[in-house]
């Protein structure tokens, strides 16, 4: 059986794309609107590969142009640049290859997917749950730069005015392929505001980024849950309303327990405590499925790792600091602002190349 190469598949999918652009400009597709966004999804998924294939094919057009002139050019200022096009094109060619390769790996069937995303107070007190505030400032700034909505779920304020936990939506384009990568323990060391003689002191935080299920991934049986409802409370104990409108939901099977109070109407509360308890359940089962990879694979998963400390974020010196990358900023105001671009991406072309590094080992 004659074997397809790597340049062959590529013009396969072009010809494929070609052909569903056609289909979904046909009545036909457009007046069933089940098959229309069946189409319309396979098209856009092979959207961004074909066209960066194109981009590489006119680049090999180009440079052999360019080699031409060079060979066929009896002008010495024509030759020049025709030799620093060659240039220019070559150093082109070689990320576009890079990144055609990266596109072609499979794909992580998360990567579309809003997050639920958790933050903690850890080690540390009230210093501790004014870091993990903070840490929820940051990536909201950070989610408004990406246009993502952050939807607060569930929360618990300190004394101080920090956050003991929280719980929040975000959702857009993309969410999770950005911010995976950011689950484990993340490290503050600094003087604390009530600290009396300077001395530095480190916190923690626990930050754990879930995809957000929807029904598909994840059936929950009415049968599986127990319901209670409560009268919602404040700080001390209070009580904020006379209604029970709290839920708390127990799935039974796990014995997972999610709470949620933030609303005063008791549908809204078990609605969005069902979000959270579906993403939960969704990890649960991703966890199970990781367990069973190759033990090669396991150190990546392991990146995601809630209980590594992945980051350290020195006051004092400015500093932020990524131990699985090695990467170090010397810009910590900034990062704290929602400016986590530099390690959001630093962190995603650093996988990515493990991944195809791996896959290029295994082929």
């Amino acid at each position: 059986m004659a074997v397809i190469t790597l340049s062959e598949k590529l013009d396969h999918l072009g010809s494929r794309y070609d052909e569903l652009t056609q289909q979904l400009s046909t009545a036909e597709i457009v007046s069933d609107s089940s098959r229309f966004q069946k189409l319309a999804k396979q098209h856009a998924e092979l959207e961004e590969i074909v066209a960066k294939h194109r981009e590489f094919k006119q680049i090999e057009k180009d440079l052999a142009g360019a080699h031409q002139m060079i060979l066929e050019a009896e002008d010495a200022e024509m030759k020049q640049l025709a030799y620093e096009e060659e240039k220019q094109l070559t150093a082109r060619k070689e990320i576009v290859e890079r990144e055609l390769k990266l596109l072609l790996l499979p794909k992580d069937p998360n990567d579309e997917k809003s997050v639920i995303l958790e933050i903690r107070a850890g080690t540390g007190g009230d210093e501790a749950a004014l870091f993990a505030g903070e840490l929820f400032r940051m990536y909201s700034r950070y989610a408004e730069t990406q246009g993502w909505k952050v939807e607060v779920l569930e929360s618990s304020p300190s004394s101080l005015g920090g956050l003991k936990e929280i719980v929040a939506a975000i959702q857009g384009h993309k969410v999770y392929s950005k911010l995976k990568y950011e689950s484990g323990v993340h490290r503050v060391q600094r003087v604390p505001a009530t600290e009396q003689q300077g001395r530095i002191h480190t916190s923690a935080a626990t930050v754990a980024v879930l995809p957000e299920a929807d029904d598909i991934d994840i059936k929950i049986e009415a049968k599986d849950l127990r319901i209670d409802t409560f009268c919602s409370s404040g700080p001390g104990g209070q009580s904020v309303n006379t209604t029970y409108s709290a839920v708390r939901i127990t799935h039974i099977p796990s014995g997972l327990v999610v709470s949620q109070q933030d609303e005063k109407s008791q549908i809204k509360n078990r609605a969005k405590a069902m979000r959270v308890l579906r993403a939960r359940l969704y990890e649960l089962e991703q966890e199970k499925q990781q367990a069973a990879l190759a033990a090669e694979r396991r150190g990546q998963i392991k990146s995601g790792d809630r209980s590594e400390k992945i980051r350290t974020y020195n006051f004092p010196q400015n500093r932020v600091t990524d131990h699985r990358i090695g990467l170090t900023l010397h810009q910590l105001t900034e990062v704290m602002d929602g400016k986590v671009a530099p390690l959001v991406d630093g962190l995603v072309t650093h996988y990515e190349a493990e991944r195809l590094k791996q896959e290029l080992a295994e082929a």
